[in-house]
């Protein structure tokens, strides 16, 4: 089991990153919420991972911290859940808002993230309620916004170009996709704080 990964950040497109590790490229998946505070490309970064295995791959899906990774742990083990959906479901909202839905029984917020229906929403407060009771004390206060305004690739698309191309890697609808980004895209805004600003106005 690969739990942890320390090394040079040298690609990131969400939802997927590469961190080398003394000459080794891992492909790691990540949630918005992580995203929003890695450095830049070729500075030094230290993941959380949890390792998915599959019949056809091993997938590794990497976090900041413990309260992204026990949540991601806790979703998957939700029926019909996941690692993509709860891949979904971090980058749609974050921990302290997603805590709070569950607490609130906000079906509503729930069902607008991609993936997640009304009896799926209705199973995630049922079966979450409990397993996040230890995290309720972390929803007072909301995550700061992000100051990192660097681009999240070094090629030529357009930090929209990669906004909106996340949005749908993320399970979201084209259409719907360019409508949040183009709604609030302004001219110097980096790819993370476009995602970022389009999902607070899709939920």
């Amino acid at each position: 089991m690969i739990s942890r990964l320390h090394g040079l950040l040298i690609e990131k497109q969400p939802p997927q990153l590469v961190i080398d590790v003394q000459g080794v490229g891992y492909e790691v998946f990540a949630p918005m919420s992580t995203f929003y505070n890695l450095p830049e490309i070729n500075n030094e970064i230290s993941l959380l991972t949890h390792l998915s295995v599959r019949e056809d791959a091993h997938i590794l899906y990497g976090f900041l911290n413990e309260s992204e990774r026990g949540l991601f742990r806790d979703l998957i083990r939700v029926s019909g859940i996941g690692p993509k959906l709860a891949l979904s479901i971090l980058s749609s909202m974050e921990l302290p808002t997603f805590v709070q839905c569950i607490h609130n029984n906000d079906l509503k917020k729930l069902i607008r993230i991609p993936g997640v229906g009304k009896k799926m929403a209705e199973r995630l407060v049922v079966e979450m309620r409990d397993r996040l009771s230890n995290l309720r004390s972390s929803a007072a206060s909301p995550t700061a916004p992000a100051t990192n305004t660097g681009s999240l690739t070094q090629g030529i698309t357009t930090p929209v170009d990669d906004a909106i191309s996340a949005l749908i890697a993320l399970g979201y609808k084209p259409a719907d996709a360019s409508r949040w980004v183009q709604a609030v895209a302004e001219d110097g805004l980096s790819s993370e704080v476009l995602i970022r600003r389009a999902l607070q106005s899709a939920l």
